[in-house]
């Protein structure tokens, strides 16, 4: 077995009292970073649904402030964080007198990670998760984490911090976690490939010249999964896919070669692990961000959730197409990047961050997105990635760069 999947799937050691539902039994701490984005909302919605098992801890959110403070009401952690300096007053007013600790700036978001919990959630989307995620890997917790880019921009350094401080990692992305409840890792050497489901987005049959036209609000609106504004881009492009592609190859050790995409728009398989001898398994279930989520959140036992249970008589049948990589430059560059090694894949995620922005905001094209982060890719020189710092240089270099081309396309 690999280092990196003994990282991942160590046996998780809660007291039995963690687990069960009892009212007179101990909770299981959980810190929800990035809270009141989609995951973290979905999160926050089971737990709410199942009291008796789980004790907030901290909640942080990067600017909507209102729905923190309701979060912050009705779950009572010991301690709420914005990321956005200039909501601080808004926050501290609408928690006074509630015995609820206050803090706001990026390091504060960080501490908040550091503090005592059993489990945390990682869902602070793009690079900014990352110092926050590093911290809780730090102190041993359990990281369930939905932000690829920790991994995509840090794999290496993210692996060796896991099994540095024993901390477990535990995918909610539905591709990983679908592909962590049926990877055999004590016999991986009969592991054939990884097969990553996607759903194609809302342009899989769109020609390149209808593309170039698309507008953000076109490009947002995906046709099976309930997702935020920068993810459905990412969806759109096939970005998320290549971004996927990169993770799958830290978390669970295996090459780019090894690693598979297949469209399937109903969104039914998640991924699958094919073997040596010609099986083939995969895990299926309504395309609900909650299933993943809930595994996450009771591993290593199972929760009761409101998604709706699969009727595959009723969905009637299932479909499969190979992606088309001049469609979908994105799972190109990624792939290059990851074989490329060292800083690239954290240029290309910063750079994609940049042109996603820029896209969202009309300043450029939904085409250009692909574009910029080619032309950052091959400005700057790949530096090997050991480092945080390694990262945060390359990282800016990225952005630098990633903005320049944003201005020379200039819609």
């Amino acid at each position: 077995m690999s280092d990196n999947v003994k990282a991942l799937k160590q046996p998780i050691d809660y007291p039995e009292k963690n687990m069960g539902p009892k009212q007179d039994t101990a909770l299981r701490s959980v810190t929800v970073l990035g809270s009141t984005g989609s995951v973290g909302t979905q999160t926050l919605e089971l737990i709410e649904a199942n009291p008796n098992q789980f004790n907030v801890v901290a909640l942080t959110a990067n600017q909507n402030v209102e729905l923190l403070i309701k979060q912050a009401l009705a779950l009572r952690p010991e301690l709420v964080v914005i990321g956005d300096e200039s909501k601080y007053k808004a926050l501290k007013d609408g928690l006074s007198g509630k015995g609820i600790e206050v803090a706001a700036g990026a390091g504060a978001v960080t501490q908040a990670a550091q503090r005592k919990s059993d489990w945390v959630m990682a869902a602070i989307v793009g690079a900014a998760g990352l110092p926050p995620t590093l911290a809780a890997v730090k102190r041993g917790a359990t990281v369930a984490f939905a932000n690829k880019e920790c991994l995509v921009c840090a794999g290496p350094l993210m692996m060796r911090e896991v099994r540095d401080h024993g901390a477990y990692l535990l995918p909610v992305d539905s591709e990983h976690n679908a592909i962590y409840q049926v990877f055999d890792d004590e016999g991986r050497d009969g592991i054939e490939r990884l097969i990553l489901t996607a759903s194609g987005g809302p342009f899989r049959h769109t020609s390149l010249e209808d593309m170039a036209n698309v507008t953000p609000q076109e490009a947002v609106k995906h046709p099976v999964w309930s997702m935020g504004s920068k993810i459905s881009i990412d969806s759109a492009t096939m970005m998320n896919k290549g971004l996927e592609i990169i993770e799958a190859s830290f978390l669970f050790d295996m090459p780019e070669d090894k690693i598979g995409v297949i469209v399937h728009p109903q969104s039914v398989i998640h991924s699958m692990v094919e073997y040596k001898d010609g099986s083939v398994l995969a895990q299926l279930g309504s395309p609900d961000m909650r299933t993943p989520i809930a595994y996450a959140l009771a591993y290593p036992k199972r929760m009761t959730t409101p998604a709706a249970r699969l009727n595959l008589a009723q969905i009637g049948s299932l479909t499969f197409e190979e992606p088309d990589p001049t469609r979908f430059r994105a799972l190109v560059l990624t792939r290059e990047a990851l074989k490329r090694g060292g800083t690239a894949p954290t240029i290309l995620n910063a750079a994609n961050e940049v042109a996603v922005d820029a896209f969202l905001n009309s300043r450029i094209g939904f085409l250009d997105i692909a574009k910029i982060v080619e032309e950052t890719l091959s400005a700057i020189t790949i530096q090997p990635l050991d480092t945080l710092e390694a990262v945060t240089t390359s990282d800016a270099a990225a952005r630098r760069i990633a903005s320049e081309k944003v201005k020379a396309c200039g819609k």
